[in-house]
């Protein structure tokens, strides 16, 4: 076993300058050609514990540019890596080569064979993607991972993927039927079924080869290739061998595409799949078991898979507690629990017939009885509720890796598969290896196949690489005793490519060597992996190894949350700031990303719309958050979070906070997008522009008093132009006017006897650009029964979050604003009054970043007393306060967008039930993403077009289908004006919508 160091070392003779390198693909192929510091970065790493700069990165644009591409690096002798959705556990998607990334043009549907139920596809098909394309012909490809959102066909084929129904529908080699390739010398091959080939074919000869290598290792290959479902290390050459007792192919028919299926991009690069589908399940019902101890779950599990369930997947107690903290899982994972329990098993169950279902539902209620756990089974016939525990299992890993601290889940051990009758006795020996080295290990995953997703929880900093070595010992020695599969579904890669030979014997592993020769004799593809691979703890490769620094740093926010560190074994937290973390914490919030890519779905919620707009890497969450740790570990030159760098990663980030919610690690780009403006605002300066957008409360008194101005400005083109220009302002959006002055006439006063209080906080949009919106709050919260004041003193200037300054870097100012606003607002929050605004962005402000300040109990007790204008009303009615005299509306229907703020706070749904409580209101809510306008970045000149895209996605579409006296509301204001200029519609606030229904 050897290190990929030296084969490197070799190569790089033949290899030309890297600038010639890259500048030939530039001249040559259409694509994107990345070689610059910060994207080479972003490609380093993948889902695992690696790090390994690659030489570049190559984005084909189509499949003349992938040929084209491979011939080039062929002719230089640069190695090449074909890479997806970057979701590999293992490091198989990261090395010193040329990355193909095939996710953003090479993700088409070829050809399809409805009658024949089959599939041609691109490999950068998105999983996900191709189960919506095949849904309306009832029709699925069933391999479902876990990251079906974001992973693609062609890396779950290098990887041999299986799924969480794997013990119905198999492993991803048993639904692919034929593949297109390059081989490393550029011939162009069609990979099938043997029997089918043509003599004298290259296909032909490279299939009797191999079946030559079978034969003649055929003994070796029966003693040692584990007898599990579950096994996906080496090469599946076992195929190959016509003694196999056990038939890999359904159909019993030998496919040199299966041996290409879990090589990880070591034989060929796949130009097109086909793929065997399936019949979509008519009916699902579930059934969740709980058990109070996490022994019990495995050893029942044998009894469970009898009953023929399509999946068993297990969560351990350890998800069940992060999942109970995060907001978006905790009411899914709840309607689950029965009690405490130390673990749960998902059962599956699925067909044609409802009923037959329902019985097999029943079937396992009574065969827990019989185990001696009546009463354990929660029991889901509905879809929905299915849906959404499903999602919580799928966003497992990233569950688990949302824990705080230096100390994380480490996946080196954790799909070893073992035969279910030895499925608990397994476990509880490993867990005692843990306890052993001082640590505890997470669970999920796969128990019907006995495949269990363990990680250990390892500092890799601070000793983890020599625990990780000293457990992966025992932990082997274990599976060879049960006899399991060492690697049982994330493949092989660094972190378990030294094992291959352990595991398989060293004639089977020189004969993989004969196999790696056969089809890449000179190591171009993928090198490194499968066979001649690095050691699993070799720190070269590490992205945290023992010399990881953080460069020192004081972030603006109060990141002291963060910097933790964490007892192993029993989670409990030190102080925080203990850690003595640089940066104060903001590293270790960056490091919460692990790359798991979940942030490149686009099934629902508000993730990530620049991404969405544009699908390159720098401009999703992931890119963006392995740029920042990049430039605060000092990777990316010397001016940290004010580098170009990072402003280019950070340009396209409309700060929707959708990562805030979307993210199962909880990571918050908007939050440190406020960190990166500030830095380097204070280091480079502010443009006219930006001081126009952070200084708006400050002149919008004057700017109302200019307003006739400003429209005469605007209806005058030679004048509206080029002042547009010189400020950096998108022609086609009309400059914003300050029509009125709600505040200016507000009186204070005092409630009479018995009167409710409610302060109404008027942000600086609400009050001077649509002021019709707070006047309409106010009378239906008097309505109500309730004293409204309001957020200004005689005198003075209103009170404001902040949020102009902190989107334009201006942070002292903001917070200077916070310290106005909590001096104000305190002596209400003191005696009970809410404080209640309207526009999302700045009400939530008081919820979030004014909690970052070091404002300590009194930002605390600001936040826990602030709601949405909607958020109070539905708490007033649930508390018997509320009694609003509301009729029906000329409208009949109401088309909901929703702000991402209120989306990323849980705060949507308020404003689905106000609306509710109109008579006759039938109301739509649009499942869209970020609406693009995001305050001032749909005004500036560089972003419109980005801003409309995003729009173009969900919004405006839906929009402009609805009918012409369908009522369109949205909350927020940046919303109200891109569906104004996008659809040419008015959309209201919600308080107007029940102003109007006021009877």
């Amino acid at each position: 076993m050897t290190s990929l160091t030296p084969q490197h070392r070799s190569r790089d003779a033949r290899i030309a300058p890297v600038g010639a390198f890259a500048d030939r693909l530039t001249r040559e192929i259409e694509g994107d050609v990345l070689f610059d510091r910060a994207s080479r970065g972003r490609y380093a790493t993948d889902a695992s514990i690696y790090q390994v700069t690659p030489v570049g990165v190559v984005i084909p644009r189509h499949q003349e540019d992938l040929t084209r591409a491979l011939a080039i690096a062929r002719a230089e002798g640069v190695p090449v890596l074909a890479r997806g959705g970057g979701t590999s556990q293992c490091g198989q998607t990261v090395g010193e080569a040329l990355v193909i990334d095939t996710t953003r043009w090479l993700n088409q549907v070829v050809a399809f064979d409805e009658q024949a139920r089959t599939v041609v596809v691109e490999p950068g098909i998105v999983l996900d993607h191709l189960n919506a394309w095949l849904k309306p012909y009832g029709l699925w490809y069933p391999v479902d991972v876990s990251t079906s959102a974001q992973c693609t066909l062609g890396g779950m084929a290098g990887n041999n993927s299986c799924g969480s129904r794997s013990i119905y529908y198999g492993n991803m080699v048993h639904n692919v039927l034929g593949l297109d390739a390059v081989l490393a010398d550029g011939d162009e091959v069609s990979l099938g079924f043997v029997d089918a080939m043509a003599k004298g074919s290259r296909e032909a000869a490279l299939a009797r080869r191999v079946r030559a290598i079978a034969e003649r290792v055929g003994p070796e290959i029966r003693s040692h290739f584990p007898k599990v479902l579950r096994r996906v290390g080496g090469y599946n050459l076992d195929l190959f061998d016509c003694q196999n007792p056990i038939p890999y192919d359904a159909i019993h028919r030998a496919n040199l595409a299966h041996l290409l299926v879990g090589s990880e991009g070591t034989l060929g690069v796949s130009r097109r799949l086909t793929l065997r589908l399936s019949p979509l399940p008519e009916h699902k019902v579930l059934g969740v078991v709980n058990f109070p101890t996490f022994y019990q779950a495995m050893d029942l599990t044998q009894h469970i898979v009898k009953l023929g369930p399509m999946a068993v997947e297990l969560v351990d107690r350890t998800m069940i507690e992060l999942s109970l903290e995060n907001p978006a899982f905790r009411p899914v994972i709840e309607k689950a629990l029965i009690g405490r329990p130390e673990a749960m098993l998902l059962v599956e169950f699925a067909g044609t017939n409802q009923d037959e279902q329902l019985k097999k539902l029943e079937e396992l209620t009574a065969l827990m009885g019989d185990l001696g756990l009546a009463g354990s089974v929660v029991e889901m016939a509905e879809a929905q509720e299915q849906k959404a525990l499903w999602n919580v299992r799928k966003a497992g890993l990233n569950i688990m890796m949302s824990m705080k601290g230096d100390g994380k889940p480490v996946s080196f051990i954790e799909d070893c598969a073992v035969p279910l009758e030895h499925l608990a006795e397994y476990t509880d020996k490993l867990t005692e290896v843990f306890n052993r080295y001082g640590t505890e290990g997470t669970w999920y995953a796969h128990a019907g196949v006995g495949t269990l997703h363990v990680r250990p929880i390892l500092d890799m900093r601070r000793g983890g690489a020599a625990k990780m070595r000293e457990i992966a010992e025992h932990a082997s020695r274990l599976v060879r005793e049960y006899k399991g599969a060492y690697s049982g579904e994330h493949g092989d890669g660094i972190c378990r490519g030294e094992w291959v030979a352990w595991q398989f014997g060293e004639t089977v592993n020189d004969a993989f060597k004969e196999i790696k020769a056969l089809f890449d004799p000179h190591n171009l593809y993928n090198p490194g992996k499968i066979v001649d691979t690095p050691k699993m703890d070799d720190e070269r490769y590490f992205r945290f190894p023992a010399s990881y620094q953080r460069i020192p740093i004081t972030p603006v926010f109060d990141w002291s949350a963060w910097n933790v560190e964490r007892d192993p074994l029993t989670g409990e937290q030190s102080p925080p700031g203990s850690a003595g973390d640089a940066t104060h914490g903001l590293a270790m919030a960056v490091e919460m990303c692990n790359n798991n890519g979940h942030c490149r779905k686009f099934d629902a919620d508000t993730m990530c719309p620049s991404y969405r707009a544009t699908l390159e890497e720098k401009h999703l969450t992931r890119g963006r958050a392995n740029t920042l740790r990049l430039v605060l570990s000092g990777q990316l030159g010397e001016q940290g979070l004010a580098s170009d760098s990072v402003k280019e990663a950070l340009d396209l980030c409309v700060s929707c906070k959708g990562c805030k919610r979307d993210c199962p690690t909880g990571v918050d780009m908007a939050k440190f997008k406020i960190e990166a403006r500030t830095a380097r605002a204070r280091l480079k300066g502010l443009s006219l522009r930006d001081r126009l957008v952070g200084e708006m409360p400050r002149y919008a008194a004057w700017a109302h008093r200019l307003r006739g101005v400003t429209r005469a400005v605007e209806r005058t083109p030679f004048l509206a132009r080029p002042l547009k220009d010189a400020l950096g302002l998108a022609r086609a959006r009309a400059f914003p006017v300050f029509e009125g002055n709600f505040l200016a006439g507000a009186r204070a006063s005092s409630p009479s006897n018995g009167e409710r209080e409610v302060m109404l906080f008027v942000d600086t949009f609400n009050n001077y650009m649509e002021s019709d919106n707070a006047r309409a709050a106010k009378r239906v919260l008097e309505a109500a029964g309730y004293h409204v004041h309001v957020n200004v003193r005689p005198g003075q200037r209103p009170l404001c979050c902040g949020r102009t300054y902190l989107s334009a870097g201006q942070f002292d100012k903001a917070k200077a604003e916070a310290r106005r606003t909590l001096d104000h607002l305190m002596p209400f929050v003191e005696r009970g009054v809410a404080i209640v605004g309207l526009e999302p962005s700045c009400l939530l402000t008081l919820r979030d970043e004014f909690l970052q300040y070091g404002y300590g109990d009194e930002a605390r007790a600001l936040a826990e007393a602030a709601y949405l204008f909607e958020e109070f009303l539905v708490k007033a009615k649930a508390a018997g306060e509320l009694d609003l005299p509301l009729g029906p509306l000329p409208a009949a229907r109401a088309l909901l967008h929703g702000h991402c703020h209120q989306k990323a706070f849980d705060a949507l749904r308020p404003v689905q039930e106000v609306l509710g409580w109109i008579p006759g209101l039938e109301v739509k809510t649009i499942e869209s993403s970020c609406c693009g306008m995001a305050g001032s970045f749909g005004y500036e000149a560089e972003h419109h077009d980005a801003s409309l895209k995003m729009a173009e996605l969900a919004l405006l579409p839906a929009v402009r289908e609805a009918e012409a006296d369908t009522l369109v509301v949205a909350d927020g204001t940046s919303c109200r004006h891109q569906i104004h200029d996008g659809a040419g519609r008015e959309a209201l606030h919600v308080a107007r919508v029940l102003e109007q229904a006021l009877a």
